[in-house]
């Protein structure tokens, strides 16, 4: 946004500087108030430094702003370990003389608390880092061990005034973090009323399921997401989450993609799944959904298009085998590159991790279809809600780029409720199967429940597997 931007009415508009951190900017519509204080309030370990080091790299890489870190309690060495692993870069952005990291030793015993106590000697230190590099934005890490030897309310309200109103006459986009209060948000119950944007990191733990999540408390001149957003660290930083996206603004494209199998192709006026609609697959044990997901699948492939197979069940050689048995040579599609199958036992992390790790392995592929077989495991690693907050979000984001999306869910739809995860209406093809018992012989049967924006066949018809492959009759 650029500087004096005016709305309709003249009246100007906040500038915000962007953090590059997925999903923050989103949540935020834009990121921090350019040139303004904001605090990050958070416990130990909840990734108030992480947070604060990716927002200045990403001002450096993608923003051309360099930054000023000042650690009360880390040394320069120690920032450059502990943020190796996530590839920031910082040692050779010092090097470049982008970033400039000060350690700041405050020695409780050497504050002496007079009425001329003042920061008139951390001013002059942070105008000449913020000199030495052009800075524009800065982090000081963490407001508590700069006034730990202040227990004089009055000189720590008004030292703690006139530091942030310092970094706001300079012009700096600067970023405070501060631990959690006991009965109040921060420790020393100032810090937010004198913040421009206050935003809160949490780290829970529910049923041995470990959750971060973010929220913006306030943001003053500015709208703002409002609810508690889930996040990640991983080895590329800080991934939030958000519910869904802001508007409701994707295409919907009117070309077709073929099933797989003709005559459900026919059943759906002939022509197959909408291409960028979200397809759902539900039915009992060994009804088929796994082999129905695959011939979808195979047809992406040999089309030339790419398709994503995220597997919660079954490893890649386990499903590639038991393709083979009904003619479905799903190895052929991963030799040429158009099919790659992910295999992960859904026990194995969180959910936010399950839809971290699938959303980067999406941008990464970049396909044009994916499947998740089936989405049912994942009530094993969450409660219901959370499983219908996760699918929400993913479906939100396959939506927006337009991919294909195909899930098979083990418990039928029309059983016990809505849905295992609650999600019907977000499907755009529902197609149901079970299995029947007549004259002793089991046999699967296979129902459109609904397709939007085409006809299709509301008969109940009989799914068959064979060496010959799929038929329905």
């Amino acid at each position: 946004m650029q500087a004096n931007e005016t709305t309709a009415n003249n009246e100007e508009i906040l500038e915000k500087s962007p953090t590059g951190i997925q999903g923050f900017d989103e949540i935020t519509f834009g990121g921090l108030p350019k040139g303004r204080p904001s605090i990050i309030i958070g416990g130990p370990g909840s990734g108030k430094t992480l947070f604060g080091m990716e927002f200045l790299v990403n001002g450096i890489v993608k923003y051309g702003e360099p930054g000023v870190f000042i650690a009360f309690e880390e040394t320069e060495k120690d920032l450059e370990k502990n943020t190796a692993s996530l590839g920031f870069g910082v040692k050779k952005l010092v090097e470049q003389n982008k970033l400039l990291i000060d350690h700041i030793r405050i020695e409780k015993s050497e504050i002496e608390e007079t009425g001329e106590y003042d920061l008139e000697g951390l001013f002059i230190r942070l105008g000449s880092a913020i000199d030495s590099v052009g800075a524009k934005r800065i982090v000081l890490d963490t407001v508590e061990s700069l006034f730990s030897g202040l227990s004089n309310e009055a000189i720590l309200r008004a030292e703690l005034r006139r530091l942030f109103s310092w970094l706001k006459e300079k012009g700096m986009t600067a970023l405070i973090t501060a631990e959690r209060g006991t009965d109040t948000m921060t420790r020393y119950g100032l810090e937010e009323y004198v913040s421009d944007c206050v935003i809160m990191l949490d780290h829970r733990v529910n049923g041995q399921i470990s959750t971060r999540r973010l929220r913006v408390v306030k943001y003053r001149g500015s709208m703002h997401g409002t609810n508690e957003y889930p996040f990640i660290i991983d080895t590329k930083g800080f991934q939030l989450m958000p519910i869904t996206s802001a508007t409701l603004d994707y295409i919907a494209p009117r070309e077709r993609y073929s099933t797989g199998i003709h005559e459900l192709d026919e059943m759906l006026s002939g022509k197959g799944f909408m291409k960028g609609s979200t397809i759902m697959l539900s039915g009992s044990p060994g009804t088929g959904k796994t082999s129905v997901a695959c011939a979808f699948a195979y047809q992406v492939c040999k089309s030339n298009d790419r398709c994503l197979y995220f597997a919660l069940e079954e490893s890649p050689d386990q499903i590639m085998r038991n393709m083979e048995s009904i003619g479905i040579t799903l190895d052929s599609c991963i030799k040429k590159g158009t099919l790659r199958v992910h295999a992960t036992r859904p026990t194995l992390y969180g959910l936010e991790t399950h839809l971290s790790i699938m959303q980067r392995a999406i941008d990464e592929f970049n396909p044009n279809a994916v499947i998740i077989d089936p989405i049912s495991n994942l009530i094993s690693v969450g409660l219901e809600s959370d499983v219908k907050a996760l699918l929400t979000r993913m479906i939100d984001y396959l939506k927006n780029k337009q991919i294909t999306t195909l899930f098979t869910s083990l418990k039928p739809l029309e059983m016990g409720g809505e849905s295992a995860a609650q999600i019907s209406s977000w499907i755009d093809t529902w197609i149901s199967l079970t299995n029947k018992e007549i004259n002793d012989d089991v046999v699967t049967k296979l129902r459109i429940i609904k397709s939007r924006g085409m006809s299709h066949t509301k008969k109940v018809k009989q799914l068959e597997l064979s060496e010959k492959g799929i038929t329905i009759k």
